[in-house]
């Protein structure tokens, strides 16, 4: 993959930008016709940056790791190796914003300033939210990594996600009821802005469908949790929503599967990363995750293609892949369709429908919802190691977002 890549401090950027582009051309930039899918129309191909703004260090640099992996896999998979769509070269401009809003508002504005018609990247809903509003202001095409807060959703014209949201996250923990209307839901969560926001979701969707939520908020400092699971038991929930992170996750586990909470209801949370999946004890095979992606959740050709690429290069598919891997597929059809036109590679996107590593992803014209499959799934013991397990794919329409505005 000839893939012309600049990794540059945020704070140095526009003066990298003026230093390298004084340096030998980009394959394409001379007078002679590149090979590849802009020597299709006869035109001759002339380089396009694009700017990734994403955590290559910082509290989600994992995160970001797997994203960047994925997004290079994805151009690679989209351009058929040359890195060459329509007309245009894509050159990368990679930015740790290390996530630091103030650090990624700074990369995107001195992206703008050197005239980048589109930038991806974003694990941090926080920096997603700074972020967005510069889209519009500057008419610029912005697509959200892995950030999953709901507001993105219809936040302006210019701004996209290749992620799923909170919203579907939830949503998907409701088709372990039969029924969500009439249903006893309660919310198990730290009392803190994490818990308290989980509570706030859950009670929003699950309770917007008919549900009773009920929140069980436990203090930070706690760290023994017998009492905690009896709150549970007395309240007698139909479904038990687990929002959980932090040094006391192993404990907090250990009292619910000892206090008899996994027999008494059906209990839900969400499956992260791979590191994450030791970390339930005895209760893993009794807990149901919903889940946003894992390696084995879809059999499809374009997931294969992911998973290949990613192996090729040393990596390993993980939570965020295919944020990743669908941002750069959505790079190349909005410069295919609309050159360096931002407008035009909005109206492109714009009610998109397109096979990911997760399946039928399309692009909600109206607020830019990405509607997706999302996946049941559970642990089971393999070896001695817990490993993921397809339960089912919810289909993306029944998992889909109020449309925003």
């Amino acid at each position: 993959m000839h893939l012309r890549k600049r990794y540059v401090a945020a704070s140095a950027l526009a003066a990298s930008l003026m230093l390298v582009g004084a340096c030998a051309p980009t394959q394409g930039a001379d007078s002679e016709t590149t090979e590849g899918a802009g020597a299709e129309t006869g035109a001759e191909v002339q380089p396009i940056d694009v700017g990734v703004v994403y955590s290559r260090t910082g509290p989600l640099a994992g995160y970001g790791e797997q994203y960047l992996a994925a997004f290079e896999a994805g151009l690679d998979y989209a351009t058929d190796g040359t890195n060459i769509a329509g007309d245009y070269e894509i050159n990368l401009e990679i930015v740790d914003d290390a996530g630091d809003p103030n650090k990624a508002v700074n990369a995107f504005k001195d992206m703008v300033g050197t005239g980048i018609p589109l930038i991806v990247g974003t694990a941090s809903s926080g920096v997603a939210l700074q972020v967005a509003p510069l889209a519009e202001q500057n008419q610029t095409v912005y697509i959200v990594g892995p950030a999953a807060v709901d507001q993105v959703t219809g936040i302006n014209g210019y701004t996209f996600r290749s992620g799923r949201q909170t919203y579907q996250d939830v949503a998907t923990a409701g088709t372990f009821l039969d029924d969500v209307e009439g249903a006893s839901v309660a919310v198990f969560a730290q009392d803190n802005a994490f818990g308290q926001g989980n509570a706030a979701t859950v009670e929003a969707v699950l309770g917007g469908a008919g549900a009773t939520v009920t929140p069980i908020l436990v203090g930070e400092s706690v760290t023994e949790f017998t009492g905690e699971a009896q709150k549970i038991l007395d309240a007698q929930p139909d479904l038990l929503f687990v929002a959980w992170a932090g040094e006391t996750t192993a404990a907090m586990w250990q009292a619910l599967e000892q206090q008899g909470v996994m027999e008494a209801t059906t209990v839900v949370t969400g499956l992260a990363d791979t590191a994450s999946y030791q970390a339930y004890g005895p209760a893993s095979d009794r807990i149901n995750f919903l889940n946003h992606y894992f390696a084995g959740a879809a059999d499809n050709e374009v997931n294969t293609a992911m998973i290949d690429g990613i192996e090729a290069a040393g990596g390993v598919p993980d939570l965020f892949s295919p944020d990743g891997f669908n941002a750069a597929l959505m790079v190349v059809r909005a410069i295919e369709e609309g050159g360096d036109d931002p407008d035009a590679m909005v109206a492109a996107l714009e009610g998109w429908t397109f096979a990911g590593p997760k399946g039928e992803m399309t692009i909600r014209a109206a607020d830019h919802a990405m509607i997706q499959p999302m996946f049941q799934v559970r642990l089971v013991d393999d070896g001695g190691t817990w490993v993921p397990e397809l339960i089912q794919a919810i289909a993306g329409d029944e998992v889909a977002p109020p449309e925003a505005g």
